[in-house]
């Protein structure tokens, strides 16, 4: 039994990681951030600490001196409107995160960071690996692509691996995503949804696919000091996912494009090359996205 610290655990992913280690017979341990309610369901023992500040985080990491650190936390949504808040999260707090663990987590065996793939950027053709020079092209990859970078800063000191997950969902996920947003409009019979360029196409996987290749790369020595990609290895446009939804729940639903949800600089594409995550955490079965949204629909 190894003693995780989650930080982001309250949150969609964090909810099916807590329960996958809980399940494995974990000792569970998540950062919540001040008022941010703990949810009523929780599987793990919650500690106040905000990702911005440093000395919090240092109570929280010397409280719990965990065995290994799951870095869930961070502004997630690509639109989100706060530019400042974003760079706040995402790099300056998993700076901050990681100086705690050098400095009071001293036995910490390993630490997993979730980027992004958005860090890619446009440009790609085909299967992106990890090899693809990123180029980022909204702040939030950015930022991600920044805080890749850290754990150079401490690398005598933490044994990390970083992960780029592609496009995933499941039940629980926020409505301002693309998938739970499609799934709502069938459930409620919409007529119609309003949605941004229909031609895009993105690699997405579920959530318990996701929780089963991070928990693999723990155990894998060989993953330390690695990026790794996430992905399902297949790109879906909207109009198929719509299709597929609206087939699933037997509603049929006009698409209509609507002009403010067309992201400057969208990128077209984006499907990953899953071999290196398949060598490092074995060649686990991605659930195909009809299974997903059906999971989804049906909740």
């Amino acid at each position: 039994m190894s003693r995780f610290l989650i930080t982001g655990a309250g949150g969609f992913a964090g909810h099916y990681f807590v329960r996958a280690l809980r399940a494995q017979g974990h000792e569970v341990h998540g950062l919540i951030k001040p008022g941010t309610p703990c949810p009523a369901d929780a599987a793990f023992t919650p500690h106040i600490g905000d990702l911005t500040d440093l000395p919090a985080l240092n109570q929280v990491v010397a409280n719990v001196v965990p065995d290994k650190v799951l870095h869930l936390a961070a502004i997630s949504f690509v639109g989100h409107g706060d530019v400042q808040e974003i760079y706040d999260s995402n790099l300056i707090g998993s700076r901050n995160l990681l100086q705690a663990l050098a400095d009071h987590a001293p036995d910490v065996d390993r630490v997993l960071l979730m980027s992004s793939a958005n860090i890619y950027g446009a440009g790609a053709q085909g299967a992106i690996d990890e090899s693809f020079p990123p180029v980022p092209v909204n702040d939030y990859a950015i930022s991600k692509l920044a805080m890749e970078q850290l754990p150079q800063l401490f690398a005598d000191r933490l044994r990390c691996t970083i992960v780029r997950p592609f496009n995933y969902s499941g039940v629980g996920q926020a409505q301002r995503f693309l998938i739970p947003k499609i799934v709502e409009h069938v459930r409620a019979r919409a007529p119609v949804i309003e949605l941004g360029n229909l031609d895009v196409a993105r690699d997405f996987s579920d959530v318990r696919f996701i929780v089963a290749v991070c928990l693999a790369l723990f155990d894998n020595p060989a993953a330390i000091g690695e990026k790794v990609n996430i992905c399902a290895g297949r790109a879906y446009s909207l109009r198929q996912i719509v299709g597929m939804a609206s087939q699933i729940a037997g509603h049929p639903m006009r698409m209509t494009v609507n002009p403010s949800f067309v992201r400057t600089n969208e990128i077209p594409t984006l499907w990953g090359d899953r071999r290196k995550m398949d060598r490092l955490a074995g060649a686990l079965p991605c659930p195909p996205l009809e299974d997903t949204l059906r999971w989804m629909i049906e909740a």
